[in-house]
């Protein structure tokens, strides 16, 4: 033990003829050697952490930032709720870590026995007396002592940020001032300039305690001042022994720490001067007292590293040595026992140990569980992030997939619907002339049993041209109404056949195309209904024209005669010329119209009878037919009377007359409504022959329309799928980028937070684990 003493006191012999006239070549000397410091050390590390954490929160804000971002796109549809609160509680921890970070500093707590020196190993170490110090119970609470930029040093008390005056500090702090003195589990903070102590420009704060056999309050003690404490000092009074008092301080210590840094002073070595020849049997006494607490009883050291935990000093004389020095007198001077330059030496030698401890305590105990936290929230926040940009991939590759399915169907609908068009145009005139070609034929049919259409009506009939009106109105719309439906009677079922099985066909090959809300309205887009033509005859204006001739006219009287000779046109002609050579330029009307002749007009008529003959050409074919005629009459008459005489004549006459007579007296209104109807019937016949191809094609434009609306409505809502399948695809293709932005962004995340991993793997590497 006392080689150790010896080579330990070595390492830190003074270099000059005359040690007492220059300060020992320690590292806490002055302002220029106090940069060369082990304290620097947490210092350096305090700064490096604070700016990794600082790094640190502001890559997990911009990853928060990021994850609510994607979170918040309800287009991209990434579930990572979890991954977004987790995130954002890193980020609310970290805030909270950089706060302590910036706080923190290294903390040295001194306990001991009333009067064993711990206030003046203080002062000693602060080369001024800041503390109350003096024999007997003096220091009444607990002080703190941190250093300030400033040059006025000032005090604080616990709960309040009132600065009061360093002169205060024995009226509140000393055990003696009661009345003004603080309770003994009070914090009274001292802070002193950095400029009056080296020690303290390292963000070290030295905590004096009161006696621990002063108070049963350990445990709140501990709980209070000693969680964060990076040393301990247990200042011990070398004129005695470890009391229990002590030892059970420790023990409540280590309990509640796991293996706490604890230096042992025996203070007050300069007593052993009076008894030079046991100092070293009641060195090695205490020196073997304290290794057994240190190895065998806390268990904090090994015995091999416990020697250097023990140190026998003479603060007092420490202090009046560095203060005498600081005044400018000789550091020697005034009353120092013997042995005084090695007690200095050992307390020189436990100021160098102990700021290789603290340092390397306090960067550990300050820095290393969240060096550790912050790794763990990097390689989480990289996990976060790949787990990001695999399902931002895993997106982007079936938007991709989507986006070439929409692509390839946008071109198939387009490609079908080219070719549907054709194809239908094609179908949709195939049927309209099917329908055009069944309308006429079956209109045409129709035509030819008109009579038993008109036979079927039956009104009151009065020859008075009033009810003639009204008869002819009502048996123009029943021939309408019946012709109608005979016609659809005839066609319907063939025309919807028609219609139906094309738009049905036409509905399944386009259906494929149509969006799927229409799909399943089909039946409102193109209704499954009965197709019914409108066949519009409009008999009233058709036969508007139509002028009957129900005068009694005799068969055999000379008009006919001449229709016999010169047929049905020529002889109209000659009759309207005879009566117009007879009436002089009065226009005459036709004794009646026949079936064949009709209603032409003016215009017409002279058309047909320049066409036909000459006005010259017909006076001649009257005259010469009318003489012809007479001459023939009376020499048939001649012959006749000549070969059979008078008596066939008479009777000729007779039966000529019998039938004039009868056929007078038969010419009833009955009579006349049958000769109505069959110039009627006659009439509409020619007119509704002329009026067939109107009608058939109006019903194939029917068809046609109806099927081309049908596919029109088919073909708008192709259309639309058209456009939401272009409307879609530019939303898959902003929904890619967005992915690929995404991915983009979460991989230079990573790579920020692996750039983190290694700044803390280099402040692991230099400052958190110790040297081989």
């Amino acid at each position: 033990m006392a080689e150790h003493y010896n080579s330990r006191v070595a390492s830190v012999t003074f270099q000059t003829e005359e040690p007492w006239l220059q300060p020992p070549p320690l590292r806490r000397t002055d302002s220029a050697q106090g940069e060369f410091s082990p304290l620097k050390h947490f210092v350096e590390a305090k700064k490096t952490i604070v700016e990794v954490f600082q790094q640190l929160l502001f890559y997990v804000k911009e990853t928060s930032d990021f994850v609510e971002e994607t979170y918040g796109d309800k287009a991209l549809d990434i579930n990572i709720e979890d991954q977004k609160l987790e995130i954002q509680a890193y980020a609310d921890k970290l805030a909270i870590i950089k706060d302590v970070l910036a706080r923190r500093h290294m903390k040295v707590a001194f306990f001991g026995r009333t009067s064993n020196g711990k206030s003046t190993v203080v002062n000693a170490m602060l080369r001024d007396r800041v503390l109350p110090s003096g024999i007997g119970h003096t220091t009444n609470c607990f002080l703190s002592v941190e250093g300030i930029n400033e040059d006025k040093a000032y005090l604080k008390t616990e709960g309040s940020d009132e600065e009061k005056s360093i002169k205060t500090v024995n009226q509140l702090a000393h055990a003696l001032h009661m009345d003004e003195s603080l309770d003994a589990g009070c914090l009274l903070r001292v802070f002193w300039p950095k400029t009056k102590c080296a020690l303290l420009r390292d963000d070290l704060v030295l905590v004096d305690s009161p006696g621990t056999d002063v108070t049963t309050q350990l445990d709140s003690w501990i709980d209070k001042f000693c969680l964060d404490a990076d040393v301990f000092v247990l200042v011990a009074n070398s004129e005695s022994t470890l009391m229990n008092t002590e030892k059970h301080f420790f023990h409540k210590v280590n309990e509640r720490l796991s293996k706490p840094n604890i230096f042992i002073l025996n203070n007050r070595w300069d007593a052993s001067a009076n008894e030079p020849e046991y100092m070293e049997d009641v060195r090695k006494q205490h020196t073997d007292r304290c290794v057994n607490f240190l190895v065998e009883e806390l268990k904090v050291v090994d015995r091999e590293q416990a020697p250097d935990r023990i140190f026998f000093v003479s603060a007092k004389e420490v202090l009046n040595s560095r203060m005498q020095r600081a005044q400018g007198m000789p550091e020697l001077g005034g009353a120092l026992a013997e042995g005084f330059q090695e007690r200095l030496k050992e307390f020189q030698c436990f100021e160098r140990k102990f700021e290789e401890c603290i340092s390397q305590s306090a960067v550990k105990t300050k820095f290393e569980q969240h060096t550790i936290r912050a790794k763990k929230i990097t390689e989480k926040v990289q996990s976060i992030m790949d787990d990001i940009n695999i399902k931002a991939e895993e997106k982007r590759v079936a938007a991709l997939k989507d986006r070439e399915y929409q692509i390839d169907r946008l071109e198939f609908v387009k490609n079908q619907l080219i070719l549907l068009i054709s194809d239908i145009k094609t179908k949709i005139k195939a049927i309209s002339e099917e329908v055009e070609t069944k309308v006429s034929g079956a209109m045409g049919e129709e035509i030819c049993r008109l009579h038993v259409i008109v036979d079927e009506f039956h009104s009151d009939f009065q020859p008075s041209p009033q009810i003639l009106k009204i008869y002819k109105s009502e048996l123009l719309a029943h021939v309408e109404e019946g012709m109608g439906k005979n016609l659809a009677n005839r066609c319907s079922d063939a025309v919807n056949a028609s219609v139906q099985v094309p738009q049905k066909e036409m509905i399944e090959s386009m259906i494929s195309l149509l969006p799927s809300t229409a799909q399943s309205q089909i039946n409102m887009l193109v209704p499954s209904r009965k197709f019914d033509l409108c066949y519009d005859l409009n008999c009233a204006t058709l036969c508007s024209d139509f002028q009957e001739n129900i005068e009694f006219q005799f068969t055999l009287d000379w008009t006919a005669l001449v229709h016999l000779f010169l047929g049905s046109v020529n002889a109209l002609r000659a009759l309207r010329r005879m009566n117009r050579n007879l009436q002089g330029s009065r226009p005459v009307l036709p004794v009646a119209l026949t079936p064949s002749s009709g209603p032409p007009s003016i215009a017409s008529q002279a058309n047909q009878e320049t066409a036909l003959m000459t006005q010259e050409d017909l006076t001649v074919a009257v005259a010469t037919t009318v003489s012809s005629l007479t001459s023939c009459v009376l020499i048939v008459q001649g012959v006749v009377w000549r070969t059979v005489g008078w008596m066939p004549i008479a009777i000729s006459s007779s039966l000529y007359g019998l039938m004039y007579l009868y056929q007078r007296l038969t010419w009833t209104t009955k009579a006349k409504e049958r000769t109505l109807k069959r110039q009627f019937v006659d009439y509409a016949t020619e007119k509704l022959q002329l009026f067939v191809s109107f009608t058939s094609s109006s019903c194939s434009r029917q068809v046609q329309k109806e099927m081309t609306s049908s596919f029109t409505r088919l073909c708008q809502q192709v259309e639309q799928t058209q456009k939401e399948l272009e409307a879609e695809i530019r939303q898959l293709t902003v929904k890619i980028d967005q992915l690929e932005t995404v991915q983009s962004h979460s991989k230079s995340l990573r790579h920020k937070a692996t750039d983190l991993e290694r700044q803390l793997e280099v402040f692991t590497s230099t400052y958190l684990q110790l040297p081989q």
